[in-house]
């Protein structure tokens, strides 16, 4: 890869995942840590990322811009896995959800329904819910203004006074290992939302799939349910039905 399809490359990640670290991205684009670092030097230069310790992420303005682009991407997929997984609870259900462009979608659907409580670190998801009788409790903590997201220790804090029937969750990657994100504070939400909650409920399209990130949030066997748009690959397909997940397409269960 000659070096400026590399720092486009760097670019282009950064869009889909806001921020990224030196080592993911050297994993990634198959280059050492030395020459990210040298790229991303150059790139913030030209005010093509912002460099942070150990990483870089999007300005601002282009970190909007991002949010929305990936609100826009597989757009009817997202729209049905989140359909589909609304039907999967009734009233009387406390959940936990995650800040996502999938959680949003269900919790637009979810929010035509009534009598359920739903905690989040989600500003958008927070005021799809706290209408129509439901109930819904949003983390406060620094707030990431591209993504409408709560994030940091105030919120974990917050978490962990909680103990909800559910966690809907949307990830950054599924591997027969288990699931993954890329962004080190929202994992850390997902993790607590996981080890608070009695059953899983992963949203994700097919695009994540075989797809792995850097922090692990739990193996296969944590999770209950799968809500996708396609059947994985076989492989992955057998890794799940043996860790006992229930995979269900926004059509159909398979």
């Amino acid at each position: 890869m000659r070096v400026s399809e590399r720092r486009d490359r760097i670019v282009e990640l950064l869009v889909e995942h806001r921020r990224m670290t030196v080592e993911t991205l050297a994993r990634q684009l198959g280059a050492s840590q030395e020459t990210i670092r040298r790229d991303l030097t150059d790139l913030a230069a030209r005010d093509r990322l912002h460099k942070f310790h150990g990483g870089a992420m999007l300005p601002d303005r282009m970190a909007e811009d991002a949010f929305a682009l990936r609100m826009a991407e597989n757009q009817s997929a997202k729209q049905a896995i989140g359909t589909a997984a609304a039907r999967l609870f009734a009233p009387g259900d406390t959940l936990f959800v995650d800040t996502g462009s999938t959680t949003l979608a269900f919790a637009t659907a979810l929010a035509r329904r009534d009598g359920l409580t739903v905690i989040t670190n989600s500003v958008g998801i927070a005021q799809q819910m706290s209408r129509n009788g439901n109930r819904a409790f949003l983390l406060g903590g620094e707030h990431r203004h591209e993504a409408g997201e709560n994030i940091g220790p105030l919120v974990l804090q917050q978490l962990a006074g909680f103990q909800p029937d559910h966690a809907v969750l949307t990830v950054g990657g599924i591997t027969a290992s288990g699931v993954h994100d890329f962004d080190l504070e929202e994992a850390e939400i997902a993790r607590s939302m996981i080890e608070r909650s009695r059953q899983v409920t992963v949203l994700a399209d097919s695009s994540k799939f075989d797809r792995a990130a850097l922090f692990h949030l739990c193996p296969l066997s944590r999770l209950g349910r799968l809500v996708t748009d396609r059947a994985p690959a076989p492989p992955l397909l057998a890794a799940l039905r043996g860790a006992g997940v229930e995979v269900i397409l926004a059509s159909t269960e398979i």
